[in-house]
């Protein structure tokens, strides 16, 4: 007898259409899985069931009554009718009782052109209302943190009750009151400033809960958006960056099963405008005979470093924000000359969401300090040894935290100094042989490593300043005039190229990464024990 382990399967029809799905689906998400997208408001498949707003009522063969698609299993057989008469009328008197003392907002509501009620009610509400005594009125409330509360838009659907209670264990927000009366109400002498309480703006389905970083700043259409990774710390939250006129104006969390689910830390979630400086490099420059730092074509810039490092033992620091791609360029020019590789972390408390298992604020203030130890460099505790005769390669270390007397001596007294970053650092300005300005990591594409050793992509946000290029563009142009690659025009090349040389990243391919990442090949070594220091 053979031993199917699988789950068992169960077929049904919706709207026409066969879907074949796990026994205990919802058929909310038996319908995702043929294109079928049922309307709902309470429902989000990061929160427990509530089954509230009665939106996403369906209309099942041989059911008595319309069901709820959110908390309806699916069945052998069964035919559920989405679009149907009974069902839109439904939906259509649930929507008009959700419009009674729902103001019209949409013009100043910074959820508006994002607003589920506003597509729904355009999609399958009334042309016009019936309703014609006074709406109700509540001021606006400060919820602590980042969070504003507007009640008036709140339709109850007690999403943010629902995750600050069962996801961050932190139940602080109610449904006070009843009838039309009722609205979310906080605990007294208690703020939504726990680490993840930035969730619930994401979460409430029209503009009832406002972040108070982005009041204003921006309307929905005006925006670019982008995949990318937070870079706040060694979890590797996937998030979406969102620019207007090429400013990062907003950062929110991209759904990963494996590594965030749907959600994203206050720290990760606001830590932006560092993106944004304006004190940014620009254009290459060499040190001239007159000692001064003279700006110069890329070409001329690029010959000058190579001559520079040539013939030197090259000791590189690299920040642990810089992509594996960079990290793997400048590890082979240390590695061709001898010298030693380091990196420079900031630690910070650790922060868990209770609800979501391995899923947490980390130590490790970086994206990337997996991938750089995976390549051989090591976290710099203390000054650096450097020979008198030897080349520094700085690939975006600002040397702005934690940067000690004893390390810019060190740095200071080098033979010679190639600094390729975003910021020139001007603890070591008056040292610096030549500078190359990169583009950070919105600007350009590539990939990180994060702790539990999943390579993950981030796409280009937006234009980087003058003409700073991509790091591993310039580092790609730096090793090929010093003979140790090939020519690379792609950062899929690089990371093919850094595969095949490493054994951890054997068998990945940038191809076939997706958006979602890929495990490297010894991660289960490292999973729960990857951050430790070396000296």
């Amino acid at each position: 007898m053979s031993d199917n382990t699988g789950p068992k399967m169960v077929t049904l029809t919706i709207e026409g259409r066969t879907a074949v799905v796990p026994e205990g689906t919802s058929i909310i998400e038996a319908a995702k899985t043929v294109g079928v997208l049922i309307p709902h408001y309470c429902y989000h498949p990061g929160l427990p069931v509530a089954g509230v707003c009665r939106m996403c009522l369906v209309d099942v063969e041989k059911f008595p009554k319309l069901a709820p698609a959110c908390a309806t299993t699916v069945m052998e057989g069964q035919v559920v009718h989405v679009h149907n008469e009974k069902a839109r009328t439904a939906r259509t008197g649930v929507l008009e009782f959700l419009l009674i003392n729902h103001p019209l907002d949409c013009p100043v509501c910074d959820q508006a052109g994002e607003c589920e009620l506003q597509d729904y009610t355009f999609q399958e509400g009334r042309a016009e209302s019936r309703y014609e005594e006074p709406k109700r009125f509540n001021p606006v409330e400060d919820f602590g943190g980042d969070v504003m509360y507007v009640p008036n838009r709140c339709i109850l659907c007690t999403r943010c009750v629902r995750f600050m209670t069962e996801v961050a264990d932190d139940p602080v927000l109610n449904v006070s009151e009843r009838g039309d009366r009722a609205f979310i109400g906080k605990a007294p002498g208690h703020d939504l400033t726990n680490e993840w309480a930035g969730n619930v703006v994401d979460l409430c389905p029209v503009g009832a809960l406002l972040s108070k970083d982005f009041l204003n700043k921006a309307r929905a259409w005006e925006l670019d958006r982008s995949a990318s990774i937070c870079t706040g710390c060694s979890q590797g939250c996937n998030i979406t960056v969102e620019t207007r006129d090429n400013t990062v104006v907003r950062l929110k969390p991209r759904s990963n099963d494996d590594v965030n689910l749907y959600f994203m830390c206050e720290t990760g979630r606001l830590d932006y405008r560092w993106i944004n400086r304006r004190d940014r490099l620009d254009q290459p420059q060499v040190r001239s005979p007159d000692g001064a730092l003279r700006v110069m074509d890329w070409e001329v810039a690029l010959d000058a470093a190579a001559d520079a490092l040539r013939g030197r033992r090259v000791h590189v620091l690299a920040s642990p924000n810089a992509s594996n791609e960079a990290l793997f360029l400048a590890e082979r020019v240390r590695e061709a000359s001898g010298g030693q590789g380091w990196y420079r972390v900031s630690y910070g408390h650790e922060a868990p969401l209770p609800g979501v298992p391995d899923l947490s604020l980390r130590a490790e203030r970086a994206a990337n300090g997996t991938g750089a130890r995976l390549l051989g460099y090591h976290e710099l505790i203390g000054a650096p040894t450097i020979g008198a005769d030897d080349a520094v390669l700085i690939v975006d270390d600002t040397l702005e935290q934690h940067a000690t007397d004893a390390l810019l001596q060190a740095l200071r007294a080098a033979a010679v100094l190639v600094h390729a970053g975003t910021t020139l650092p001007t603890a070591i300005a008056d040292r610096v042989h030549v500078t190359l300005p990169l583009a950070n990591h919105t600007e350009e594409e590539g990939t990180f490593t994060n702790l539990r050793g999943r390579v993950q992509r981030f796409l280009q946000s937006r234009t980087a300043p003058g003409l700073a290029r991509p790091s591993w563009y310039v580092l790609a142009d730096l090793t090929e005039r010093l003979g140790l690659t090939a020519s690379l025009a792609q950062p899929a090349q690089v990371f093919d190229a850094l595969a095949a040389a490493h054994a951890p990243f054997a068998g990945l391919r940038h191809a076939t990464l997706g958006l979602r990442g890929r495990l490297v090949a010894n991660a289960a070594e490292f999973a729960e024990a990857n951050a430790g220091a070396t000296t």
